[in-house]
């Protein structure tokens, strides 16, 4: 079946959130304190995506893959912040896929397109944040270009460290 990047809208909030959530119960299973995943709530992710869909300044951009009329994955992508200066450089803020398409493409299909939308838009590098005992996804990175640059964060869920680490991958001039 053929799959469909587009931009995420209002109406796509909903499966957007449930695709982040059912995401990080599955991803951060034993990374993360497992009573914080069993106490994310859709529904208020759903109210926090809609409210900053509704205050978007354009900015950054959602992508939700569609496959069969189904919202199957969603990325998002913007300037890379550096505490509260946005640079020159773009960065990917997010990127899940419902966990029963894991393995069919999908990631790495919302990737493809936010690398050449920062391409296209002239950014000289793509960098993200993940998880630094996310084995899985920064292996996923590696295979797309990405590369560790030796930056770490400490990032605390819980009251337990879950230090994150920083990628980047050079964009082709546009």
């Amino acid at each position: 079946m053929t799959l469909l990047v587009r931009p995420m809208t209002l109406a796509d909030c909903d499966r957007v959130a449930e695709i982040r959530i059912a995401g990080w119960q599955r991803a951060y299973r034993g990374l993360m304190p497992q009573s914080h995943l069993d106490g994310l709530s859709v529904t208020e992710d759903a109210a926090r995506h809609r409210t900053r869909f509704a205050a978007a300044d354009g900015s950054s951009l959602d992508l939700v893959a569609e496959r069969a009329g189904e919202v199957v994955g969603w990325a998002c992508h913007g300037p890379y912040r550096d505490g509260e200066v946005r640079t020159a450089d773009a960065e990917l803020y997010a990127i899940y896929v419902d966990p029963a398409h894991y393995g069919d493409g999908i990631g790495q299909s919302l990737l493809d397109e936010s690398v050449r939308r920062c391409t296209a838009a002239g950014h000289p590098r793509m960098l993200l944040w993940v998880l630094k005992d996310n084995a899985r996804a920064r292996r996923f990175y590696e295979r797309a270009g990405f590369r560790a640059d030796g930056t770490e964060e400490p990032y605390e869920v819980a009251g337990v460290p879950v230090p994150e680490v920083r990628y980047v991958r050079e964009l082709a001039a546009a």
